[in-house]
């Protein structure tokens, strides 16, 4: 039980592998592609990760200690099975995934005792043309202040990566969603974080986020007002060329989080009797980008 698996190896899993191995404590890998090793480049340093990424689940001994899910939230289905051999009574399953449901998504699909430990990912980890990852900036994750968070500290304590625990953590899920929901308009231009010094995407990006504060105030979350505008300047305070990984995807022809990131702002304002009119229309917009037909 000492163990420590992380389940998708792509940019943040890969970043977090990296973090681990680097700080000698090297998981292991499980994924759907097989691969020998992962590189990743933190800063000057390339760091080469040992795998073999592992494939088939059913090859799983035993339950692990410690898990990092790092799937996409369209990819929870494929790693069902993994959750299912790797997670046991104990196992701290720490969930490095987009959105505000993670928990209540990923909990149906693992062994009872599961201690489930819902994670914001605040670096910006991309994947290279070449297979290799680079990190972008300094790894932050925050975690409830809640059962399951100490073994994800203790995991990582000493690494490259920083970890938080908030007493408020829903309010922290949702200001990073609100961050993700705006990142969604790069899928529908196809164009990197550069765009948002354009006043009328600023004014837009702007308005939209309002949408989605009000959503998250009925959710119970405790935003400023600012909390849009803090977001903008953060995207024009970015590297123009700064890219996002629902962009990454949509250039890839994957399947989008477009409901994850965006369409639950739409879905719960029709909870709460919050018109989200904008909301509706992104979401739209992005659900046929990412699932077609045409």
């Amino acid at each position: 039980m000492d163990d420590v698996s992380i389940i998708g190896p792509g940019a943040i899993g890969s970043t977090v592998a990296a973090i681990l191995h680097r700080a000698g404590r090297t998981p292991r890998l499980y994924g759907r592609t097989a691969r020998s090793g992962l590189e990743v480049h933190i800063g000057d340093e390339a760091i080469h990760v040992p795998g073999p990424v592992r494939t088939d689940p059913e090859h799983v001994d035993d339950t692990a200690g410690t898990v990092f899910l790092a799937v996409k939230a369209t990819q929870i289905e494929g790693a069902a099975p993994w959750l299912a051999k790797l997670c046991g009574p104990g196992t701290a399953l720490c969930i490095l995934q987009n959105g505000v449901e993670q928990a209540a998504t990923v909990a149906p699909l693992v062994p009872e005792g599961t201690v489930i430990v819902p994670a914001v990912v605040w670096f910006p980890a991309q994947a290279q043309a070449d297979g290799s990852v680079r990190l972008r900036g300094a790894a932050r994750l925050t975690l409830p202040d809640a059962p399951g968070a100490d073994r994800i500290v203790e995991t990582l304590q000493g690494t490259r990566c920083t970890v938080e625990l908030a007493s408020d953590f829903p309010s922290v899920a949702w200001r990073k969603l609100l961050q993700n929901a705006a990142a969604g308009l790069m899928a529908l231009t196809g164009r990197r974080a550069g765009m948002f010094a354009r006043d009328d995407v600023a004014e837009l990006t702007v308005d939209y986020l309002r949408e989605g504060l009000s959503v998250a105030r009925a959710e119970g979350a405790r935003l400023g007002d600012g909390v849009p505008e803090e977001i903008l300047d953060g995207f024009r305070s970015s590297p123009a060329d700064l890219s996002t990984s629902i962009l990454t995807d949509r250039e890839a022809g994957r399947a989008l989080e477009w409901d994850t990131r965006n369409g639950v702002i739409s879905r719960l304002g029709r909870t709460h009797g919050i018109p989200t009119p904008i909301s509706d229309v992104v979401t739209a917009l992005l659900a046929a980008t990412g699932d077609g037909p045409g």
